[in-house]
């Protein structure tokens, strides 16, 4: 499927199917997502209890920030897997 140039896309499903064309995706929302990353990993460290270290707080952040949502994912599997040792013990 192609636009033809000069052509108005406005609000459409073709805009969709173009990102997910593009060989690369705008810096925009790569940086967008990955602020949203950092500020979930935020919110699900501090809701730990007991509160982490700030040295753990490092490290997730760090992963977040090297490996955008392959961190996020580990951090959530992390805090699923301690909410279930816990609900176990």
């Amino acid at each position: 499927m192609t636009v033809a140039p000069g052509a108005r896309v406005g609000n459409h499903p073709v805009l969709v199917i173009l990102f997910f064309l593009l060989p690369r995706a705008p810096d925009i929302i790569l940086l967008l997502t990955l602020v949203i990353c950092l500020y979930l990993t935020v919110i699900e460290l501090r809701e730990q209890e007991p509160r982490p270290h700030f040295t753990w707080w490092g490290w997730w952040l760090s992963l977040v920030l090297l490996t955008h949502f392959i961190g996020y994912l580990a951090l959530r599997g992390y805090v699923a897997y301690r909410r279930w040792r816990g609900a176990g013990a």
